[in-house]
Formats: structure tokens, C-alpha cells, sequence
């Protein structure tokens, strides 16, 4: 079976194209061989970026920023004593035994300051502890490890062990795609951008190509290849770079630092080459990303759907009837954004409060702004994202085959 559109024959066979009857395009449509096109093009670009910007050599290490070396512990028995090391003159002294290292199974005693909750080291905790320098010259420490910082591995493995069940239960084939998709676009920020970003190069240009790198490995490995992906690939890079642009321009003209946390501060002590105003605006494309792509593939997918249920519909029944989802979606997911990055924000705002900070102070501050206007480039991004990939995916609909609608929908996994 064939089907004729206006610009060519789109056979059954694939969306990429067919051995049937005589075709000047490549894939039987000149406007799905221009978006391909588009594609190849920002695929080419992102490895030649991937390329430039690959870090190479040893990451320098700031000797006054050494790495600490941690072993894990368990405390057997806690109780709380008279100190001077606290404001509240409580100390809690814990019996602990060492877990891992070269004196695994060793007993000894470990002191903290007395805190607040859950920050207290109780009997049954699992800790991170260092061992506590001898200096020459000078008396041995009364506690031969200090507190680093409870062990929350073995509650982030088993929460990631339910995550990876009840992801493969729920969407199976598709569900184990999709996991491989994201282990793959934590690889690319693990591997590149992180390590790019400590060896000079410019945050923004790693962001940006880390993010198109992310798109490329992810979207096929979780969607697959075809009218879907490409509809929602193209969306994605627009409303993305529309987004980034954004967010670097308003970074400068709100003279956003970088600097409004610790993490910052210490980054920026340790790494002399490292632009903080640079790796905010990073952030602010990084996060961008998940909520643009989770809204682009739900477009392009329901555009299919509508496409599926009744083939009569063109351009203009597809692009209309996808909207109206489009707006009920793009409200809740700005919302979800908005809402992260307030939540983010709470800490502060409630320091400002307690201050008796007016809230048009407490906005203008900058850690505040910084995820203000992070909330806002992300959003801006959303709503452009929207229609663009609806147009783009109603443009490629009533060019598919219904074998390729099929698989097109199928296909679709969040």
C-alpha cells in the first residue's frame, strides 16, 4: 500500500524511505529531507563541539583544597557528656567500630558537637569518618578519626533499586530503554561536562554541547528513530537554545556572580580558571533540559495519537487539537519547574524572613534571583518548545505510513 501526499510517495516500508516507485527526495518528502538535514547538521556541529571542548590531560589539584579520604563506621553505643567544644557545652561521644580500610574491625572513640535532630550521631548510624593528621611535634589527638558525614549510600542504592524495578515493570522493554538513555546522558555529564568545565573551557559551550550530546544518545536509545523523535529532537534544540541565550543574557544584565553559595565559593578558591557567572548560567541550560525534552516527546506523541485515531486530519486539525493538550501540560510543567526552583530557594527566603527582610529585598538578593531567573529562562523555553514541536510533528504526521503511526506511538515511553 502507498500513501500520496503532496510532496511525494511515502511507502510502507520505512520512514527513512523505500525501494517503490520513482522519487527525487531522499526519504519521499522534501520537507522531511530538510529536517533531517537540520538534524544531521546539529549533530555534526555537536561532535565537532564535543571534540574541541573534550578535556585531555590531568586535571590539576589545588594543594590547599586536598582531597579528605573517608571510611565508613557504625556507631555501637552514643552518650552524651560535658564539653567545651559546644555553645550548649554537650558533646556526644560514640563508641564506633571501622567497616572498611586497613583497620577494618578496630574499636574506638569518636566525639562530636551535640546538634540538632537528625544530625546527632546516634547508636546504629552508619558515618563516613577521616583519620586525624599527627603532626610532628605536636601531642596526639584525643580522637584518632574525626566525623565526615553519615553514610547515605545504602539508602540511595536501595531507593535506586526501586526506582529501576518499578521503572522495567511498569514500561518493560521501553522502560529498560529509557534507563539506558539516562545512564548515557549521566555518562556524557559525568565524563564531559564536569571534567571540560575544571579544565578551562567556557561552562556555557560545555553546557550547550553536553546538552545537544545528551539529546542525541538519549532520544534514539529511549524513543527510537523516526517522525516522533525528529519532531521532538528539532524542538527540543530550539526551545533549548532560546533558553540558553537567555539565560546568558540575563545573567549579565541582572550582574548575576555565580557566587551566592558555599559550593561556589569554594569552587571559586580552588579553581583560579573557573567563571562562576559562567557555570550558573551551565546550570540553568542543564536544568532546562529534562522538563524540555519530557514536554517535546509528549507533543510530538500526541500529535501521532490524534493522527492514528482519525487519519482524516491534516496540518491544521493536528497542530489545533495537540494545542489544546500542549496548554494543560505546559501549565503543569511549569509549575513543576517554578516550584523546583522556589523549593530550592526556601532555605534563604526564610533566613530573610526570620531577618525581617521586606520581600522586595529578600528577591532582589542574589541567591534568590539566581533561581527566579532560572525558573523564568526554563519556563520561557517550555512555552516556546510547545508549539513549535506540535507544528513540527503535525508537519511530519500525515507523511507516515499507519505502520509507521504504530510504531511511532508504541514507541512512546516517559
Amino acid at each position: 500500500m502507498r500513501r500520496r501526499t503532496s510532496d511525494a510517495e511515502i511507502v510502507d516500508e520505512g520512514f527513512w524511505g523505500g525501494s517503490h516507485g520513482p522519487r527525487l527526495p531522499l526519504t519521499g518528502s522534501y520537507l522531511v529531507d530538510g529536517l533531517v538535514l537540520a538534524v544531521v547538521i546539529l549533530a555534526i556541529a555537536t561532535v565537532v563541539g564535543l571534540a574541541l571542548l573534550w578535556p585531555h590531560g590531568k586535571l590539576g589539584r589545588s594543594g590547599q583544597f586536598g582531597p579528605i579520604r573517608t571510611v565508613g563506621a557504625v556507631a555501637e553505643n552514643v552518650k552524651s557528656v560535658p564539653c567545651a567544644l559546644s555553645a550548649s557545652h554537650v558533646c556526644r561521644v560514640a563508641q564506633i567500630r571501622i567497616l572498611d580500610g586497613p583497620q577494618k574491625g578496630k574499636q574506638t572513640l569518636l566525639t562530636t558537637v551535640a546538634a540538632v535532630g537528625s544530625l546527632d550521631v546516634s547508636q546504629g548510624d552508619r558515618i563516613r569518618v577521616y583519620k586525624n593528621p599527627v603532626t610532628a611535634g605536636s601531642s596526639r589527638p584525643s580522637d584518632t578519626y574525626s566525623f565526615a558525614d553519615f553514610d547515605r549510600r545504602g539508602a540511595m542504592l536501595w531507593l535506586g533499586i526501586g526506582f529501576v524495578v518499578l521503572l522495567i515493570a511498569t514500561g518493560r522493554f521501553h522502560g529498560l530503554r529509557a534507563l539506558i538513555g539516562l545512564l548515557a546522558s549521566l555518562a556524557i555529564v559525568i565524563k564531559f561536562v564536569v571534567p571540560a568545565i575544571l579544565h578551562g573551557s567556557s561552562p556555557f559551550a560545555v553546557a550547550v554541547v553536553g546538552a545537544f550530546a545528551v539529546m542525541l544518545v538519549m532520544m534514539p536509545l529511549s524513543y527510537g528513530l523516526g517522525a516522533k523523535s525528529l519532531a521532538a529532537w528539532l524542538g527540543t534544540a530550539v526551545s533549548l537554545l532560546l533558553a540558553a541565550g537567555l539565560a546568558y543574557a540575563f545573567a549579565h544584565i541582572a550582574h548575576l556572580s555565580g557566587a551566592s553559595s558555599d559550593e561556589s565559593v569554594y569552587l571559586g578558591a580552588s579553581q583560579s580558571r573557573l567563571s562562576l557567572q559562567g557555570l550558573l548560567v551551565a546550570g540553568m541550560v542543564i536544568g532546562a533540559l529534562g522538563v524540555l525534552v519530557d514536554l517535546t516527546v509528549s507533543q510530538a506523541s500526541t500529535v501521532i495519537a490524534l493522527r492514528r485515531v482519525n487519519p482524516s486530519l491534516g496540518f491544521g486539525g493536528l497542530f489545533r487539537g495537540a494545542l489544546e493538550v500542549g496548554h494543560d501540560h505546559i501549565a503543569a510543567t511549569v509549575a513543576t519547574l517554578v516550584f523546583a526552583y522556589a523549593g530550592a530557594a526556601l532555605p534563604v527566603l526564610l533566613i530573610f524572613s526570620v531577618g525581617g527582610t521586606s520581600f522586595a529585598d529578600a528577591v532582589n538578593g542574589e541567591a534568590v534571583a539566581d533561581e527566579v531567573i532560572a525558573a523564568l529562562v526554563g519556563s520561557i523555553g517550555l512555552i516556546a518548545s510547545m508549539p513549535a514541536t506540535t507544528a513540527l510533528a503535525a508537519l511530519l504526521a500525515p507523511r507516515m505510513s499507519d505502520k509507521q503511526l504504530a510504531t511511532a506511538e508504541h514507541a512512546h515511553a516517559h
